[in-house]
């Protein structure tokens, strides 16, 4: 048996052999065309299967402009919300009221608002309930606190919270950040993955370096 499966709708297995079925990776259960997902991603619901990406991100529809990129080993918690571009309506009117949107003529004629990706680096946590808002970058390694609401760019190995979010601490020195993005371990095999495991959870980063 693998060590982790890329394959696995349910990564989790319970001591007496049955999947965990609130957990869910990404990569295997969504088939959205405007998401480009990394394996072993998952996010935690209680939803069904088919209406995760619905769940996490309900206003990316397959008509977007915008895209939802998420790396891997990405951790999403319950109750946690992508918000992308599709979500605006128009502010420089009199109304915001979409009216283009309930005609198949004009669905499509909002081109003038700021369609951005929505991009999830590798190795982040996102949070309980935390919020991520339109054309939101959020670095690897990045920590999300429970419940805040993400507005801006993220930078690499940061904890942020609050709403909006702002930065609580940084996880490691610039020099250290530096290494581990270097190292960039999520792109590994799984195998030397495997074997780097004492030092990805003891914060080893020199001995991660040798592996």
């Amino acid at each position: 048996m693998p060590f982790l499966d890329p394959r696995q709708a349910y990564p989790i297995t319970l001591a007496d052999g049955t999947p965990y079925r609130e957990t869910v990776q990404l990569a295997v259960v969504i088939h959205h065309p405007r998401m480009e997902i990394g394996d072993f991603s998952y996010f935690t619901h209680s939803g069904k299967v088919g209406e995760t990406a619905a769940i996490l991100a309900p206003y990316l529809y397959p008509f977007s402009q915008e895209r939802l990129v998420i790396g891997r080993f990405v951790q999403i918690a319950r109750e946690a919300i992508i918000i992308t571009s599709s979500a605006n309506h128009a502010m420089s009117g009199v109304t915001t009221y979409p009216f283009r949107v309930f005609s198949p003529q004009t669905i499509g004629g909002y081109q003038d608002l700021p369609f951005q990706d929505t991009v999830v680096g590798h190795d982040v946590w996102i949070g309980h309930g935390a919020t991520i808002m339109p054309g939101v970058t959020i670095g690897s390694g990045a920590i999300i606190a429970a419940r805040a609401v993400v507005t801006r760019e993220v930078p690499p190995y940061a904890i942020v919270g609050g709403n909006p979010a702002t930065v609580i601490r940084m996880r490691f020195t610039d020099e250290e950040i530096a290494d581990l993005l270097a190292l960039a371990w999520w792109d590994w095999p799984l195998d030397k993955i495997e074997r780097a495991l004492p030092y990805l959870e003891s914060g080893d980063i020199a001995a991660l370096s040798q592996v």
